[in-house]
Protein backbone atom coordinates (compact mmCIF):
# COMPACT_ATOMS: atom_id res chain seq x y z
CA UNK A 1 0.00 0.00 0.00
CA UNK A 2 1.24 3.47 -0.87
CA UNK A 3 2.09 5.76 2.03
CA UNK A 4 1.49 8.73 -0.30
CA UNK A 5 -1.05 8.56 -3.10
CA UNK A 6 -1.46 11.60 -5.34
CA UNK A 7 -4.28 10.99 -7.81
CA UNK A 8 -4.81 13.42 -10.73
CA UNK A 9 -3.73 16.37 -8.58
CA UNK A 10 -4.19 19.85 -9.99
CA UNK A 11 -3.15 23.23 -8.61
CA UNK A 12 -4.51 26.35 -10.24
CA UNK A 13 -3.92 30.00 -9.33
CA UNK A 14 -5.33 33.29 -10.47
CA UNK A 15 -2.61 35.93 -10.77
CA UNK A 16 -3.27 39.39 -12.17
CA UNK A 17 -6.62 38.12 -13.47
CA UNK A 18 -4.88 35.34 -15.38
CA UNK A 19 -5.38 31.63 -14.77
CA UNK A 20 -2.10 29.85 -13.98
CA UNK A 21 -1.93 26.07 -13.79
CA UNK A 22 1.08 25.18 -11.62
CA UNK A 23 0.35 21.44 -11.44
CA UNK A 24 -1.72 19.60 -14.02
CA UNK A 25 -3.12 16.07 -13.64
CA UNK A 26 -0.26 14.51 -11.65
CA UNK A 27 -0.54 11.02 -10.18
CA UNK A 28 2.21 9.49 -8.03
CA UNK A 29 2.29 6.51 -5.70
CA UNK A 30 5.10 6.60 -3.14
CA UNK A 31 5.68 3.40 -1.18
CA UNK A 32 6.81 3.22 2.43
CA UNK A 33 10.60 3.30 2.58
CA UNK A 34 11.08 4.93 -0.82
CA UNK A 35 13.49 7.72 -1.50
CA UNK A 36 11.42 9.29 -4.23
CA UNK A 37 13.10 12.01 -6.28
CA UNK A 38 10.96 14.68 -7.95
CA UNK A 39 13.21 16.51 -10.36
CA UNK A 40 12.86 19.31 -12.88
CA UNK A 41 14.13 22.73 -13.77
CA UNK A 42 13.00 25.86 -11.91
CA UNK A 43 9.32 26.55 -12.46
CA UNK A 44 8.47 22.93 -13.24
CA UNK A 45 5.93 22.81 -10.40
CA UNK A 46 7.71 20.22 -8.27
CA UNK A 47 7.70 22.18 -5.00
CA UNK A 48 4.07 23.18 -5.48
CA UNK A 49 3.16 19.54 -6.08
CA UNK A 50 4.98 18.17 -3.07
CA UNK A 51 3.54 20.81 -0.72
CA UNK A 52 0.11 19.38 -1.49
CA UNK A 53 1.14 16.25 0.43
CA UNK A 54 0.70 18.03 3.77
CA UNK A 55 -1.70 20.64 2.34
CA UNK A 56 0.68 23.54 2.77
CA UNK A 57 -0.56 24.05 -0.77
CA UNK A 58 -4.25 23.28 -1.27
CA UNK A 59 -4.92 21.55 -4.58
CA UNK A 60 -7.84 22.56 -6.76
CA UNK A 61 -8.45 19.10 -8.15
CA UNK A 62 -7.71 15.42 -7.61
CA UNK A 63 -7.37 13.18 -4.57
CA UNK A 64 -4.66 12.92 -1.90
CA UNK A 65 -4.28 10.09 0.58
CA UNK A 66 -1.44 9.94 3.12
CA UNK A 67 -0.79 6.84 5.23
CA UNK A 68 -4.29 5.56 4.53
CA UNK A 69 -6.01 8.83 5.50
CA UNK A 70 -7.90 10.75 2.82
CA UNK A 71 -6.84 14.41 2.85
CA UNK A 72 -8.38 15.61 -0.41
CA UNK A 73 -11.24 14.20 -2.46
CA UNK A 74 -12.19 15.72 -5.80
CA UNK A 75 -10.21 18.84 -4.95
CA UNK A 76 -11.92 19.36 -1.57
CA UNK A 77 -10.40 18.95 1.88
CA UNK A 78 -12.10 16.08 3.68
CA UNK A 79 -9.83 15.85 6.72
CA UNK A 80 -10.68 18.15 9.63
CA UNK A 81 -8.22 20.93 10.43
CA UNK A 82 -7.58 19.36 13.83
CA UNK A 83 -6.73 15.97 12.35
CA UNK A 84 -4.67 17.64 9.63
CA UNK A 85 -2.61 19.37 12.30
CA UNK A 86 -1.96 16.01 13.96
CA UNK A 87 -1.17 14.33 10.63
CA UNK A 88 1.34 17.04 9.73
CA UNK A 89 3.42 16.08 12.76
CA UNK A 90 4.14 12.79 10.99
CA UNK A 91 5.37 14.63 7.90
CA UNK A 92 8.69 16.33 8.54
CA UNK A 93 9.92 18.99 6.14
CA UNK A 94 13.25 20.65 5.41
CA UNK A 95 13.91 23.55 3.05
CA UNK A 96 16.69 25.27 1.12
CA UNK A 97 16.82 27.94 3.83
CA UNK A 98 17.19 26.37 7.24
CA UNK A 99 14.62 28.57 9.04
CA UNK A 100 16.41 28.26 12.38
CA UNK A 101 15.84 30.60 15.32
CA UNK A 102 19.06 32.60 15.44
CA UNK A 103 18.65 33.83 19.02
CA UNK A 104 18.32 30.34 20.51
CA UNK A 105 20.80 27.50 20.82
CA UNK A 106 20.92 24.46 18.59
CA UNK A 107 19.37 22.37 21.36
CA UNK A 108 16.56 24.88 21.83
CA UNK A 109 15.90 24.95 18.09
CA UNK A 110 15.29 21.20 18.08
CA UNK A 111 13.29 21.30 21.31
CA UNK A 112 11.07 24.03 19.85
CA UNK A 113 9.43 21.44 17.59
CA UNK A 114 8.30 19.55 20.72
CA UNK A 115 6.66 22.51 22.45
CA UNK A 116 3.20 20.93 22.02
CA UNK A 117 4.29 17.66 23.68
CA UNK A 118 3.58 16.60 27.25
CA UNK A 119 7.20 15.71 27.92
CA UNK A 120 8.84 16.98 31.08
CA UNK A 121 11.64 19.49 30.64
CA UNK A 122 14.18 16.76 31.35
CA UNK A 123 12.62 14.32 28.87
CA UNK A 124 12.32 17.03 26.24
CA UNK A 125 15.99 17.94 26.56
CA UNK A 126 16.99 14.29 26.45
CA UNK A 127 15.02 13.73 23.24
CA UNK A 128 16.46 16.85 21.61
CA UNK A 129 19.97 15.66 22.50
CA UNK A 130 19.26 12.20 21.07
CA UNK A 131 18.11 13.79 17.81
CA UNK A 132 21.27 15.89 17.63
CA UNK A 133 23.28 12.74 18.22
CA UNK A 134 21.40 11.08 15.34
CA UNK A 135 22.63 13.81 12.98
CA UNK A 136 26.14 13.87 14.54
CA UNK A 137 25.78 17.30 16.18
CA UNK A 138 25.42 16.51 19.88
CA UNK A 139 28.64 18.41 20.58
CA UNK A 140 27.05 21.58 19.10
CA UNK A 141 24.00 21.58 21.41
CA UNK A 142 24.97 24.83 23.14
CA UNK A 143 26.11 26.61 19.96
CA UNK A 144 24.06 29.15 18.06
CA UNK A 145 23.12 28.74 14.36
CA UNK A 146 25.44 31.56 13.24
CA UNK A 147 28.38 29.59 14.64
CA UNK A 148 27.66 26.60 12.38
CA UNK A 149 28.41 25.87 8.74
CA UNK A 150 25.58 25.67 6.23
CA UNK A 151 25.71 21.87 6.28
CA UNK A 152 25.58 21.81 10.07
CA UNK A 153 22.61 24.17 10.10
CA UNK A 154 20.79 21.90 7.68
CA UNK A 155 21.48 18.94 9.96
CA UNK A 156 19.93 20.90 12.84
CA UNK A 157 16.90 21.48 10.63
CA UNK A 158 16.74 17.74 9.92
CA UNK A 159 16.94 16.92 13.64
CA UNK A 160 14.10 19.38 14.25
CA UNK A 161 12.05 17.81 11.44
CA UNK A 162 12.48 14.40 13.11
CA UNK A 163 11.32 15.61 16.52
CA UNK A 164 7.81 14.18 16.20
CA UNK A 165 9.01 10.80 14.88
CA UNK A 166 7.63 11.34 11.36
CA UNK A 167 7.04 8.56 8.86
CA UNK A 168 7.71 10.92 5.94
CA UNK A 169 10.43 13.52 5.39
CA UNK A 170 10.02 16.03 2.57
CA UNK A 171 13.25 17.64 1.41
CA UNK A 172 12.44 20.73 -0.67
CA UNK A 173 15.68 21.78 -2.40
CA UNK A 174 17.45 21.17 0.92
CA UNK A 175 20.92 20.94 -0.66
CA UNK A 176 20.59 23.81 -3.14
CA UNK A 177 22.32 26.38 -0.91
CA UNK A 178 25.16 24.06 0.11
CA UNK A 179 28.62 23.52 -1.30
CA UNK A 180 29.44 20.09 -2.82
CA UNK A 181 31.03 18.68 0.35
CA UNK A 182 28.09 19.62 2.56
CA UNK A 183 25.66 18.41 -0.10
CA UNK A 184 27.31 14.99 0.02
CA UNK A 185 27.04 14.90 3.81
CA UNK A 186 23.33 15.77 3.78
CA UNK A 187 22.54 13.21 1.10
CA UNK A 188 24.40 10.49 3.01
CA UNK A 189 22.49 11.46 6.16
CA UNK A 190 19.13 11.24 4.36
CA UNK A 191 20.07 7.82 3.02
CA UNK A 192 21.10 6.64 6.49
CA UNK A 193 17.88 7.90 8.07
CA UNK A 194 15.91 6.14 5.36
CA UNK A 195 17.71 2.88 6.10
CA UNK A 196 17.88 3.08 9.89
CA UNK A 197 14.48 4.61 10.64
CA UNK A 198 12.50 3.28 7.67
CA UNK A 199 11.82 6.90 6.82
CA UNK A 200 10.11 7.62 3.50
CA UNK A 201 11.93 10.53 1.85
CA UNK A 202 10.50 12.75 -0.87
CA UNK A 203 13.41 14.60 -2.48
CA UNK A 204 12.53 17.71 -4.49
CA UNK A 205 15.48 19.03 -6.45
CA UNK A 206 16.70 20.49 -9.72
CA UNK A 207 20.04 18.76 -9.11
CA UNK A 208 19.98 15.41 -10.87
CA UNK A 209 23.14 14.31 -9.08
CA UNK A 210 21.23 14.23 -5.78
CA UNK A 211 18.60 11.93 -7.27
CA UNK A 212 21.23 9.70 -8.85
CA UNK A 213 23.01 9.19 -5.55
CA UNK A 214 20.22 8.20 -3.18
CA UNK A 215 16.81 7.82 -4.84
CA UNK A 216 15.26 4.50 -5.82
CA UNK A 217 12.39 6.09 -7.79
CA UNK A 218 12.08 9.31 -9.72
CA UNK A 219 9.51 11.55 -11.38
CA UNK A 220 10.61 14.13 -13.95
CA UNK A 221 8.46 17.28 -14.12
CA UNK A 222 8.10 19.92 -16.80
CA UNK A 223 5.53 22.73 -17.04
CA UNK A 224 3.47 21.34 -14.15
CA UNK A 225 3.24 17.81 -15.50
CA UNK A 226 5.09 14.59 -14.76
CA UNK A 227 6.60 13.65 -18.11
CA UNK A 228 8.24 10.43 -16.93
CA UNK A 229 8.29 8.39 -13.73
CA UNK A 230 9.36 5.01 -12.43
CA UNK A 231 12.25 3.02 -11.02
CA UNK A 232 15.49 5.02 -11.06
CA UNK A 233 17.42 2.48 -13.14
CA UNK A 234 14.58 2.08 -15.61
CA UNK A 235 14.29 5.84 -16.09
CA UNK A 236 18.02 6.37 -16.48
CA UNK A 237 18.75 3.40 -18.72
CA UNK A 238 15.67 3.66 -20.95
CA UNK A 239 14.55 7.31 -20.88
CA UNK A 240 11.62 8.06 -23.18
CA UNK A 241 11.35 11.85 -23.05
CA UNK A 242 13.87 14.40 -24.28
CA UNK A 243 13.97 16.21 -20.93
CA UNK A 244 14.88 12.97 -19.15
CA UNK A 245 17.52 12.20 -21.75
CA UNK A 246 19.10 15.58 -21.07
CA UNK A 247 19.40 14.68 -17.39
CA UNK A 248 20.70 11.12 -17.60
CA UNK A 249 24.07 9.53 -18.10
CA UNK A 250 26.15 12.67 -17.86
CA UNK A 251 24.35 14.23 -20.83
CA UNK A 252 24.79 17.79 -19.60
CA UNK A 253 28.53 17.27 -19.20
CA UNK A 254 28.63 15.65 -22.62
CA UNK A 255 26.90 18.65 -24.18
CA UNK A 256 29.44 20.97 -22.56
CA UNK A 257 32.27 18.83 -23.91
CA UNK A 258 30.85 18.77 -27.44
CA UNK A 259 30.41 22.54 -27.46
CA UNK A 260 34.01 22.99 -26.35
CA UNK A 261 35.19 20.91 -29.34
CA UNK A 262 33.66 23.42 -31.79
CA UNK A 263 32.80 20.69 -34.25
CA UNK A 264 31.85 21.80 -37.75
CA UNK A 265 28.71 20.54 -39.44
CA UNK A 266 28.74 16.75 -39.63
CA UNK A 267 29.38 15.08 -42.98
CA UNK A 268 26.75 12.80 -44.48
CA UNK A 269 28.67 9.70 -43.40
CA UNK A 270 29.09 10.87 -39.79
CA UNK A 271 26.82 10.53 -36.77
CA UNK A 272 27.22 11.21 -33.07
CA UNK A 273 25.71 8.79 -30.56
CA UNK A 274 25.38 8.90 -26.80
CA UNK A 275 25.49 5.44 -25.23
CA UNK A 276 24.29 4.75 -21.69
CA UNK A 277 24.79 1.27 -20.28
CA UNK A 278 24.40 -0.57 -16.99
CA UNK A 279 26.85 -2.33 -14.70
CA UNK A 280 26.54 -5.57 -16.65
CA UNK A 281 28.01 -3.88 -19.72
CA UNK A 282 30.50 -1.47 -18.15
CA UNK A 283 33.45 -3.80 -18.68
CA UNK A 284 32.55 -4.80 -22.25
CA UNK A 285 34.69 -3.46 -25.11
CA UNK A 286 31.69 -2.11 -26.99
CA UNK A 287 33.64 0.29 -29.20
CA UNK A 288 36.24 -2.30 -30.21
CA UNK A 289 33.50 -4.78 -31.09
CA UNK A 290 31.65 -2.09 -33.08
CA UNK A 291 34.74 -1.51 -35.24
CA UNK A 292 35.48 -5.22 -35.55
CA UNK A 293 31.97 -6.32 -36.54
CA UNK A 294 30.72 -3.37 -38.60
CA UNK A 295 33.93 -1.80 -39.88
CA UNK A 296 32.97 1.76 -38.99
CA UNK A 297 35.45 4.32 -37.76
CA UNK A 298 34.72 5.31 -34.15
CA UNK A 299 36.13 8.31 -32.29
CA UNK A 300 35.43 8.80 -28.59
CA UNK A 301 34.35 12.36 -27.77
CA UNK A 302 33.30 11.88 -24.14
CA UNK A 303 33.34 9.09 -21.58
CA UNK A 304 32.28 8.74 -17.97
CA UNK A 305 31.35 6.10 -15.39
CA UNK A 306 29.27 7.26 -12.42
CA UNK A 307 27.35 5.68 -9.58
CA UNK A 308 23.57 5.47 -9.84
CA UNK A 309 22.40 4.68 -6.30
CA UNK A 310 25.73 2.89 -5.77
CA UNK A 311 25.60 1.00 -9.11
CA UNK A 312 28.08 2.01 -11.84
CA UNK A 313 26.53 3.41 -15.03
CA UNK A 314 28.62 4.23 -18.08
CA UNK A 315 28.19 6.98 -20.65
CA UNK A 316 30.04 7.31 -23.95
CA UNK A 317 29.63 9.87 -26.70
CA UNK A 318 31.14 8.64 -29.95
CA UNK A 319 31.50 9.90 -33.51
CA UNK A 320 30.77 7.06 -35.93
CA UNK A 321 31.87 7.32 -39.55
CA UNK A 322 30.38 4.94 -42.10
CA UNK A 323 27.96 4.66 -45.00
CA UNK A 324 24.18 4.55 -44.35
CA UNK A 325 24.09 0.75 -44.25
CA UNK A 326 26.94 0.70 -41.74
CA UNK A 327 25.17 3.31 -39.58
CA UNK A 328 22.04 1.14 -39.48
CA UNK A 329 24.13 -1.92 -38.65
CA UNK A 330 25.95 0.02 -35.92
CA UNK A 331 22.65 1.00 -34.28
CA UNK A 332 21.40 -2.59 -34.47
CA UNK A 333 24.61 -3.89 -32.91
CA UNK A 334 24.48 -1.37 -30.08
CA UNK A 335 20.83 -2.21 -29.42
CA UNK A 336 21.77 -5.89 -29.15
CA UNK A 337 24.25 -4.94 -26.42
CA UNK A 338 21.47 -3.51 -24.22
CA UNK A 339 22.81 -0.01 -24.64
CA UNK A 340 20.51 3.02 -24.57
CA UNK A 341 21.24 5.02 -27.72
CA UNK A 342 20.52 8.67 -28.38
CA UNK A 343 21.66 10.39 -31.56
CA UNK A 344 23.10 13.87 -31.05
CA UNK A 345 23.89 16.76 -33.32
CA UNK A 346 27.29 18.47 -33.23
CA UNK A 347 26.10 20.66 -30.32
CA UNK A 348 24.88 17.76 -28.21
CA UNK A 349 21.16 18.20 -28.86
CA UNK A 350 19.17 14.99 -28.98
CA UNK A 351 17.35 13.96 -32.14
CA UNK A 352 13.87 12.59 -31.48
Amino acid sequence: MSIIDLDHVKVEFVQKKKRVIAVEDVSLKIEKGDIYGVVGFSGAGKSTLVRTINLLQKPTGGNITVDGVKFIENGKQVISNKNLQLARRKIGMIFQHFNLLNETTVLENVAFALKHSKLTDEALEAKALSLLELVDLKDKADSYPAELSGGQQQRVAIARALANDPDILISDEATSALDPQNTQQILKLLKRLNQELGLTVVLITHEMEAVKQIANKVAVMEHGRVVEKGDLHQIFLTPKKELTKQFVGGSLQAITTLNSLNLDRLNEDEAIYQLVYSVANVTKSIIIELYRKIGVEVSMLYGNVELLNEEPIGTLVVLVKGNPDQQVAAKEFLASQEVTISQLDEKGNIYE
